[in-house]
């Protein structure tokens, strides 16, 4: 306890020490603090946040979901549907004054698909990249693929983030090294200080797209010369300097500290557009979730409500929902789920009978440093209990906990059995870019699914052409996802932000935390 105090002073003497000097410097508690910066190896939203800061996309998704072009100026598709052209717009440049060329987003898009559910779908049907001339490059497939442009638009983890051909051509199960982009700031590296400040600048030879600003899209106008994310670990000390004037914005407001911040007239707050869905995810490499009816029973065991009142409270940003592409989407369907995260441990504890469960402890990782989802661990920990499994949790920054995630070794080497997260809407609305449902066993992300009839059924998913189809194949992958357990949803919830009054922000907010379109008087 003596040392957080003494990080979180630390740090806020950091933002005290250096006076709002111009109403061009924008100071931000992100909700969290930065450790990976490579975007496309790591899946935290933070590091995707970043990730926008400096890197540009070929298209973005509007505030109403729908797909626009970004990088892109034109593009056409041949009629068999297998040959798409798209020509980049002109002036795009890197931040070291490189042009940016075909070669560099062929390069992109290849590291980018290594790691990205649908990325990985899409390669599936690729037959090549084809540079065609320095703005203009093809995909070329192999069968047909009906979500190119949604793909190529995927707003948050994985993101198909643009980088230069040197760049990109990293391994993309290796971290790059050299953050150059195209995107709207320059990330100063010279002055990061882990663990304490990313600073970022103004890109002067940006030209925004005419169209106005939507959700991720149009044209990103930026007004502002300077963004510093400062980081504070505590929560109590971030709102003080809030409400002092010393941050310009908190990104992650708890709903334990709401009150207070409602109640400051210098204080604006911001209801997030979209949901979250809060998921249990099981590692299916280790016992004993290994044992299919094992993870039927935790499905059992876990209750939703639980999860929400522990960690949201406050009832206007939080709804049980049984639907694994979030409710009110257009796939959204509870079929499969009856009797599911309810918390019936009786029903649970005879599964795990039956299942012969012998005792095998769960060792369940636990996120300690991010508000809306530090209690998760605890309350997954008393359900699972509750139903006869035995449960050891280890709590650790969420950092680490990512970091653990990447080992496939017996939890005696620093292995792991479950862990607990959260999933923006946007990341979750369809069989194909929901990352929980890859099911290729060693390529799927952490927890490792291994369900070749899942595979097919996202497959099918692909192949859908009409509405109903669509939402036909997305039905029979929730229902599978469900029965052999993926992930357990745990209910949805809507993110608070708070900005000095001061701060003007774009309205509605896109789905993800970016300072174009901010502006500070």
């Amino acid at each position: 306890m003596r040392r957080l105090l003494l990080s979180a002073v630390a740090a806020l003497a950091t933002v005290s020490a250096v006076p709002m000097a111009s109403a061009q410097t924008l100071k931000v508690v992100m909700h969290s603090d930065v450790k990976v910066l490579d975007p496309i190896w790591s899946g935290a939203y933070i590091t995707r946040n970043h990730g926008y800061m400096l890197y540009d996309v070929l298209f973005a998704m509007d505030e109403k979901f729908q797909v626009k072009p970004q990088m892109v100026d034109t593009w056409t598709t041949s009629d068999d549907g297998l040959v798409w052209t798209f020509k980049l717009r002109d002036g795009l440049e890197w931040h070291d004054g490189q042009p940016v060329t075909a070669e560099d987003c062929v390069a992109s898009l290849k590291r980018w698909a290594a790691r990205d559910a649908m990325g990985q779908k899409l390669a599936q049907a690729l037959q090549e990249y084809k540079v065609v001339d320095p703005k203009t490059f093809q995909i070329v497939l192999k069968e047909k693929f009906g979500a190119v442009l949604e793909a190529l638009g995927k707003p948050s983890v994985v993101v198909p983030f643009m980088m230069p051909k040197r760049i990109a051509e990293t391994d993309p199960f290796k971290q790059i090294e050299e953050y150059i982009g195209s995107g709207p700031f320059v990330f100063k590296k010279d002055e990061w200080k882990p663990g304490e400040k990313l600073v970022y600048t103004k890109f002067a030879k940006y030209k925004p797209r005419s169209e106005p600003m939507s959700g991720l899209s149009g044209g990103k106008v930026v007004s502002v010369d300077r963004v510093e994310w400062v980081w504070i670990p505590d929560a109590e000390t971030q709102v003080n300097a809030l409400l002092k004037g010393e941050l310009d914005m908190l990104e992650a407001v708890s709903t334990d500290h709401l009150p207070l911040v409602e109640k400051d007239k210098g204080v604006r707050v911001i209801k997030g557009r979209v949901s979250n869905q809060y998921a249990f995810r099981p590692n299916w490499l280790l016992p004993p979730f290994n044992n299919e009816k094992i993870r039927q029973a935790a499905a059992l065991a876990l209750n939703q409500e639980d999860f929400l009142q522990a960690n949201i409270g406050d009832k206007r940003f939080w709804q049980t929902c049984k639907a694994m592409f979030t409710c009110g989407s257009p796939l959204a369907t509870d079929a499969g789920m009856a009797g599911l995260v309810e918390g019936n441990a009786a029903k649970a504890r005879a599964l795990l009978a039956e299942a012969g469960y012998d005792g095998t402890p769960v060792t369940l990782l636990a996120p300690t440093d991010l508000g809306v989802i530090k209690q998760l661990g605890p309350v997954a920990k008393s359900l699972l209990e509750r139903a006869g499994f035995k449960v050891e949790m280890v709590s650790m920054d969420w950092q680490s906990v990512i970091v653990r995630l990447a080992k496939k070794v017996p939890v005696s080497e620093g292995g792991w059995n479950a862990f607990s997260t959260s999933w923006s809407q946007v990341d979750i609305l369809d069989p194909l870019m929901t990352p929980f449902l890859i099911a290729s066993c060693d390529k799927a992300r952490a927890g490792w699914p291994c369900d070749e009839e899942l595979e097919k059924l996202r497959d099918q998913y692909v192949k859908a052409a009409t509405e109903a189809e669509k939402k036909a194949a997305a039905t029979a992958v929730q229902e599978r996802a469900i029965k052999v357990v993926t992930h357990v949803p745990l209910g949805e919830w809507f993110g608070v932000s708070a900005v000095r009054s001061n701060i003007g922000t774009l309205n509605p907010p896109p789905p993800v935390t970016v300072f174009w379109g901010v502006t500070k008087k």
